[in-house]
């Protein structure tokens, strides 16, 4: 078992990292066996959280109203992470938006990690589900704020302490970090046309939205223009 990682978890507005965007990050540095730092912010996004996504994690737009912008955010916690492996529950999701989110700025975010599902999925084929939530049910572990991303790392942390408690002897291959990989397709860039009308519409409605006319996709510009209609 790893004696040093760091167990990471995001929220995020959606299921695609490059359409969708991080609204929390919530991570533990942990340093022989224990708890020795803490990670846990809100990204302001550029698009409004659904209701479905507040259902889900209880996350607000109010709540996220005065965080920091995605890049400030994301490069504190990549300075955070500094060498360590990445361990998460479906970590290949997570990583994802985090590198999308990296890229999207200029940073590099290239990680070892191990997947607490995959682990799960060899060694548990009798569960009727491998969700954190189901694992933490079976093995008894506290999870006071599920969908929270600091308190599912947590969780996710203590899940893999007890995988491999029970199942690392057996089977060490499957408690190996392995290379975390997400290829990103360039995005394309946003039309003259959509920048125009959003501009007008941002002028309009007379709201404060980050954004660069010079870099923003196609589809990113399209979000914030539905946004602004349905508004």
């Amino acid at each position: 078992m790893l004696r040093s990682y760091i167990a990471f978890d995001v929220e995020t507005t959606g299921l695609n990292p490059l359409e969708n965007e991080i609204i929390e990050i919530g991570a533990l540095k942990v340093r022989d066996g224990k708890v020795a730092e803490r990670f846990m912010e809100f990204i302001h996004p550029q698009e409004p959280i659904s209701p479905s996504i507040t259902d889900l994690t209880g996350i607000t737009n109010e709540m996220v109203a005065e965080a920091r912008p995605r890049k400030a955010v994301v490069s504190n916690f990549l300075d955070f992470c500094e060498d360590d492996v990445l361990v998460g529950h479906n970590v290949t999701f997570d990583y994802s938006f985090m590198k999308s989110s990296a890229v999207r700025d200029g940073m590099d975010f290239e990680k070892m990690g191990i997947d607490t599902l995959k682990i799960a999925k060899k060694v548990h084929k009798d569960l009727d589900s491998k969700s954190l939530g189901r694992l933490c049910e079976y093995y008894h572990i506290e999870n006071r704020s599920a969908h929270r991303a600091y308190h599912d790392a947590l969780a996710t942390a203590k899940l893999y302490q007890t995988l491999a408690h029970y199942f690392e002897a057996e089977d060490p291959r499957l408690f190996q970090p392995f290379q975390l990989t997400y290829k990103i397709r360039k995005p394309q860039p946003a039309t003259p046309k959509q920048i125009s009308f959003l501009t007008s519409l941002i002028r309009k409605k007379g709201v404060i939205i980050e954004w660069d006319p010079a870099t923003i996709s196609r589809s990113e510009a399209s979000r914030l223009i539905d946004g602004l209609l349905k508004g």
